[in-house]
């Protein structure tokens, strides 16, 4: 007879204990689901603006590219090796701190590349181990084979120091 009320008994238990979980789930999800709501929507606004900005960066170079139009047919056609250092925005660099290149874009990591003057504002340059950059920048001291990769601190231009490196112009 025990044996019985317990079988009898085990559904029910089973079922008052599986409640409370099942409506604890159900607030973390809800709660997940309005935490990536919200997610989604600060993704989305910060892409509208990153794109405002693409949108006037492309606008500058293509200035740009109307002024130094001859300057694209000389451009290498073979990889390349570079002499690579890193650079910040840093006034004892820069000279100034607002973070405005030669080109008069913005400085930004993963694209700003500082190139020599036979390189028009707007080539992408494929370095090896960085990636894909865009000529926004000059300096005094990028002449030759010398380029200069923007990093946002001093640390990681110390880091980076300088090397020789493969490189190719990609349109």
């Amino acid at each position: 007879m025990d044996i019985i009320s317990i079988v009898a008994a085990l559904p029910l238990l089973v079922n008052m204990a599986s409640v409370p979980v099942a409506e604890a789930k159900e607030t973390v999800n809800t709660n997940t689901k309005i935490e990536t709501v919200e997610t989604q929507k600060n993704i989305s606004i910060k892409e509208e603006v990153e794109s405002e900005q693409e949108i006037k960066n492309d606008k500058i170079l293509a200035k740009w590219k109307e002024k130094q139009e001859n300057m694209w047919k000389n451009l290498p056609r073979e990889e390349f090796t570079i002499n690579a250092s890193a650079y910040t925005a840093a006034a004892d660099e820069c000279g100034k701190s607002d973070g405005i290149t030669a080109s008069g874009i913005k400085v930004g990591e993963k694209r700003t590349l500082a190139c020599p003057p036979a390189f028009p504002f707007g080539a992408k340059v494929k370095i090896e181990g960085v990636g894909t950059l865009v000529c926004e920048d000059r300096g005094g001291a990028i002449k030759g084979n010398h380029f200069d990769i923007y990093v946002e601190t001093k640390k990681e231009a110390f880091a980076f120091g300088r090397r020789n490196l493969l490189a190719e112009v990609v349109q």
